[in-house]
């Protein structure tokens, strides 16, 4: 059911993406994707960043039993029939399952930080799934000096009409992830979320490419960070210039974590 459910969800978050590809052919910023073991710009200046999508949330459990009990459903209609517009859901926590997924991810962090050297930051969508897949995965960070802990309202998935993607008041989360400096957050409750309209792809594209200058900016050079499928979904096809890789445009799957070497261009 979960597959069957990422099949569906990744060929409709396509629709639309031609427009965002053709809106940052105008920008400024040039980013550039490599994966990790390509050696075609190892002596270039680039940023290893990995991407993670959060662990199984209760909202995708729910879209796979409505799956499984043949319900259908449109993602852009608040209905009884919409597992992402259930109150239930309303910013989802994790499942058990994902929670392991989370866990395991923690073991390939080990790995990267023999080969790449400690974290110096981590970024995590505002989104309580993603914040609890960030402390869970990079546990071995946690408390280090050298590493700085962000939520960016950027990072967070498509929102609208979807009440799992309603992310609840700044100071709940805060109290309940302290490691992590809100202070980039504006406003106290959700101001972006709208109940009756999703983003369009391109809206997302913007934000995508906002967050994309500002880490541009950032000193650190081995960064990670924790966001959503639409939002991982744009900025590798959308976005970001994979160097025709499709490795790196396809789906991502819940727990999964895809690192890449980014370079920035003006």
């Amino acid at each position: 059911m979960t597959l069957q459910v990422a099949l569906k969800e990744s060929a409709e978050h396509l629709v639309g993406m031609s427009e965002c590809r053709a809106a940052m052919e105008g920008k400024k910023l040039k980013i550039e994707a490599y994966a990790l073991g390509d050696e075609s710009n190892k002596n270039c200046c680039c940023k290893v960043v990995h991407f993670v999508r959060h662990g199984q949330g209760f909202h995708n459990l729910l879209a796979d039993i409505y799956t499984q009990s043949g319900v259908k459903w449109s993602n852009h209609v608040a209905s009884a029939s919409n597992p992402y517009a259930q109150i239930e859901v309303l910013d989802a926590p994790l499942t058990h399952k994902g929670r392991l997924q989370a866990a395991q991810l923690s073991d390939q962090v080990q790995r990267l930080k023999s080969l790449h050297g400690p974290l110096e930051l981590v970024v995590s969508s505002p989104n309580c799934r993603a914040l609890m897949t960030a402390v869970v995965a990079f546990d071995s960070c946690n408390g280090s000096k050298d590493c700085k802990w962000l939520v960016h309202e950027m990072v967070r998935e498509e929102h609208g009409v979807h009440l799992c993607d309603q992310r609840r008041p700044k100071s709940q989360q805060a109290r309940e992830f302290s490691m992590f400096d809100f202070t980039l957050l504006e406003s106290e409750n959700d101001a972006l979320f709208n109940p009756t309209r999703r983003e369009s792809k391109l809206e997302v594209g913007e934000r995508v490419y906002k967050f994309m200058e500002w880490l541009s900016e950032r000193p650190e050079k081995h960064v990670a960070i924790t966001s959503h499928s639409a939002w991982l979904m744009t900025l590798f096809n959308g976005v970001v210039d994979c160097k025709d890789n499709e490795s790196l445009k396809s789906w991502f799957q819940t727990g999964e974590m895809r690192s890449v070497k980014l370079k920035f261009k003006r």
